[in-house]
């Protein structure tokens, strides 16, 4: 991943998108020491760094040196065109991962607590005894052991779940794991039949589009589905089927393929799913202003940020 040098960087102009925070604004300029200037409609002739939620076509063709994602996914910028090869891309994660925890958790503990069946009771205004379950003792697999996969997996395991990873190669399982499988494998199988939950917070790229489809689906014995990561990761037919036959118990889908979906989407319509507006993992100002922050301070030293991006992965 290329890094901006200090000559470079020195004279690079901060260009922020019109849409940005103006208190993030004034954090930008505060880390850079340069004022912070409103995109123009076309690429500058000196070098600059752009902090945004998407780069305009005509500024990937300039002096791009680096560019700051205000998300955490940089799916759609990748799939824009073609990456400036020597212009360094880093994203913003900030407190999503532990935002992205809570949501995973509190539906695993709304299930085990048949919330949905006592919501759906009290609207009839009828009473009658539910059973719950506890959470503790079961196994939930978390397909994605990155930042937002650790995060749900370690607060699952402070509630005594026990947790999978799933990742493209197995190897020792990071401290909030029990274990780690290879992604496509004789455990992952073994694993996503015995889960009582299965999560996914991967990242969308060529491997990953359609990664839920018919045979993943078709491992699993009953698991609740959970969505965090990326839409278009999930075949919607697959997950459909999977629902009717009942070897997903239930969905949770905090992003689909297409969105906003239209009133006649299909989500709306999945038996026992719960469709909520890509809203787990909500970005704040002050996610922004401390991540770009920590990156201006690595590059600066010399160092790839560990919120760079591989352009070539997509993650």
């Amino acid at each position: 991943m290329p890094l901006p040098g200090p000559a470079v960087l020195d004279r690079a102009r901060l260009l922020v998108s019109p849409g940005l925070d103006a208190s993030v604004v004034r954090s930008l300029e505060r880390t850079t020491g340069r004022p912070a200037e409103r995109a123009p409609g076309r690429a500058p002739d000196d070098p600059f760094l752009y902090v945004g939620d998407a780069l305009p076509g005509p500024l990937r063709d300039g002096r791009l040196v680096w560019f700051h994602s205000v998300n955490a996914g940089t799916d759609a910028l990748l799939a824009a065109g073609p990456w400036p090869r020597e212009a360094l891309l880093t994203r913003t994660v900030g407190r999503m991962g532990e935002r992205i925890a809570q949501y995973v958790l509190a539906w695993i503990l709304a299930e085990c607590q048949s919330v949905p069946e006592h919501l759906a009771q009290h609207a009839r205004a009828e009473w009658r005894r539910l059973p719950s379950s506890l959470a503790a003792g079961r196994t939930a697999v978390v397909h994605g052991t990155g930042h937002i996969g650790s995060a749900v997996a370690a607060l699952l395991r402070a509630c005594s779940l026990r947790t999978v990873g799933v990742r493209r190669t197995a190897g020792d399982p990071p401290p909030c794991f029990d274990r780690t499988v290879a992604a496509g494998s004789v455990q992952e199988a073994e694993e996503t039949a015995a889960a009582r939950w299965v999560v996914s917070t991967l990242p969308l790229t060529a491997a990953t589009e359609g990664y839920f489809g018919a045979a993943r689906f078709a491992a699993m014995r009953g698991a609740s589905f959970v969505n965090v990561g990326r839409g278009a990761c999930v075949d919607l037919d697959a997950l459909e089927a999977a629902l009717r036959d009942g070897r997903v118990r239930r969905a949770v889908l905090d992003v689909l393929p297409e969105e906003p979906p239209g009133p006649q989407d299909r989500a709306w319509t999945l038996p026992r799913t719960v469709t909520t507006s890509h809203s787990a993992g909500i970005t704040a100002a002050e996610d922004v202003a401390t991540d770009f922050a920590a990156c201006w301070e690595a590059v600066t030293s010399g160092r790839t940020p560990a919120l760079a991006v591989d352009t070539g992965r997509g993650y």
